[in-house]
């Protein structure tokens, strides 16, 4: 039997090597289920919206409810003067969302399973955010590290705790969300195991496959709403400061 981990190695559909050093930059299933995503994303926008009826059909409403549903998150955590990070906020909910998706679909491959693809998303969000809040702050945007009230006394204690917290962004965010799915994943298989080792008693184990498979799916959407959101608050802690 497998390993229930051998659904996240990655593996090389097209080899390539650059330099005298070998540097591998090879196409591989990871990179292949990334474009497969980006393709998807355009393909449900671009299907949904050709028509623009006033009477919207299923995938017009569809990619409606998208829409609107990243409009309202923004509006509600950075107000109105988020409607210009709108583009990129919601790039970031479909591109995890669908990523997470198409995971569960049998024989495909999970990109958000893997920490170096979460981790980089999640620093190009922390250095946008960072450099955001110099352009719209200047060095007075080192005043987010101290809490308003603070007295005086306590700033060697509460800067250092909170430029840590303020580090440890990246990582607890790319973390969330690999974590998540390398875990769901891995449960599945597990289970999935059981099914095919006991046979005919592997009714039980089958039935409990059905349901984590709904629970993941679940997950996955929750996943792709938290990383986003979180998103949307550090762009207002960026625009607002404290």
């Amino acid at each position: 039997m497998a390993s229930p981990l051998h659904q996240f190695e990655i593996h090389p559909i097209i080899p390539i090597q650059l330099g005298d050093a070998g540097v591998d930059v090879s196409f591989t299933n990871s990179a292949l289920f990334m474009v497969l995503a980006m393709v998807l994303i355009s393909g449900f926008m671009v299907l949904g919206m050709r028509r623009s009826a006033i009477v919207p059909g299923r995938w017009q409403c569809a990619a409606e409810m998208a829409y609107e549903f990243i409009a309202n998150m923004l509006r509600d955590t950075v107000g109105q003067e988020g409607r210009k990070y709108f583009p990129f906020v919601f790039t970031v909910f479909m591109f995890v969302l669908f990523g997470n998706l198409l995971g569960m679909v049998p024989y495909s491959f999970t990109f958000t399973s893997h920490i170096v693809v979460t981790f980089a998303l999640a620093f190009i969000i922390f250095v946008g955010v960072t450099i955001l809040g110099f352009v719209k702050h200047g060095f007075h945007f080192f005043s987010f590290f101290v809490p308003p009230g603070t007295p005086l006394p306590m700033y060697p204690l509460l800067i250092p705790i909170e430029v840590i917290s303020y580090l440890s962004r990246p990582i607890s965010l790319s973390v969330r969300l690999f974590a998540n799915m390398l875990a769901g994943h891995t449960l599945l298989k597990v289970i999935a195991g059981f099914v095919w080792a006991l046979g005919v008693f592997g009714i039980l184990p089958l039935a409990f496959v059905v349901a984590l498979t709904g629970l993941e799916i679940l997950i996955a959407c929750l996943q792709a709403y938290v990383f986003t959101i979180l998103t949307c608050l550090y762009i207002n802690d960026a625009l607002h400061l404290h």
